[in-house]
């Protein structure tokens, strides 16, 4: 084997003179970048108006992060007891994804429909720049040592510093890398099987998000199934275990729905505006 082990990072930071920049925060912002690149640019190949996106990209990235803190604090309040100024440090980790998305896809129905724009079409958009921004984003997980899984022996397992690891693992040494199984599905599996059966089926506008869904809900539960850092679990199964159960078979639903009663991709949009100026904040 090629590895031994993944090494621990040395540092979760960047000095830069008097700036102390963290990696989590650089590779969330990659990501998003990343994500908005992607999503105004195949919103735009499907039909949809690209100037409209910069509001609602705003909006959804803004409430997302919003979404996602609160879900995890909410469920991690034993993490800020005697600091509660801390829920303010996001460079220390801590986002709930399903949070996330949630309060993000609040905000872009609320958005589009005040602009004009397709809410289905975004989705169809957002299915590949999505996951995308989550592959890099776990990253960042990596350096802040956290989102691993129980310990291993395997080539590929972490190394995790004895300060971060779970009070009843701490002889052990390595575990499993669950955030770098989720970010080499998202590149390997998931983007690759969304864009196939864009080119190869005939999807109905708004299908792309279900097979996210079911796609991402599969590599969550399963790594759930190992994660160390769960503060709940109900007959061996983690809170966001069932959580992307119902993803999956939400995704699913969806999915059939769609492609029995939804609209072609070809289908022009009549509402939409076509110029610019028309999506405008006032």
């Amino acid at each position: 084997m090629f590895f031994a082990s993944i090494p621990s990072p040395p540092s979760n930071t960047l000095e830069l003179g008097p700036l102390t920049i963290h990696y989590y925060g650089i590779l969330i912002g990659i990501g998003v970048v990343v994500a908005a690149i992607v999503t105004t640019r195949r919103y735009e190949k499907f039909g949809g108006n690209p100037a409209i996106l910069d509001s609602v990209i705003l909006w959804t990235v803004a409430i997302g992060f919003l979404g996602a803190r609160i879900a995890y604090i909410s469920t991690h309040t034993a993490r800020y007891e005697g600091r509660w100024h801390a829920v303010f440090f996001i460079w220390e980790g801590g986002l709930a994804l399903y949070g996330g998305l949630t309060a993000g896809a609040l905000a872009a129905i609320y958005t589009l429909r005040k602009h004009g724009g397709s809410f289905p079409m975004f989705t169809d958009a957002v299915a590949v720049g999505l996951p995308l921004a989550q592959a890099i984003g776990r990253f960042g997980n990596y350096f802040n040592q956290e989102l691993f899984g129980t310990p291993s022996t395997l080539p590929w397992a972490v190394e995790i510093d004895p300060a971060n690891r779970p009070a009843e693992y701490l002889e052990f040494e390595t575990f499993h890398p669950t955030f770098l199984y989720e970010a080499l599905w998202n590149l390997l599996i998931t983007v690759p099987v969304i864009l196939y059966a864009e080119r190869r089926f005939d999807l109905k506008r708004g299908a792309s998000f279900p097979i996210y869904m079911i796609l991402y809900g599969t590599i969550r539960f399963l790594t759930e199934l190992l994660r160390t850092d769960t503060t709940f679990r109900l007959l061996g199964i983690s809170r966001n275990g069932y959580v992307s159960i119902a993803a999956v078979l939400g995704g699913a639903v969806l999915l059939y729905l769609v492609q029995k009663r939804g609209s072609p991709r070809d289908e022009p949009l009549e509402s939409e505006p076509i110029d610019s100026r028309d999506s405008s904040d006032t």
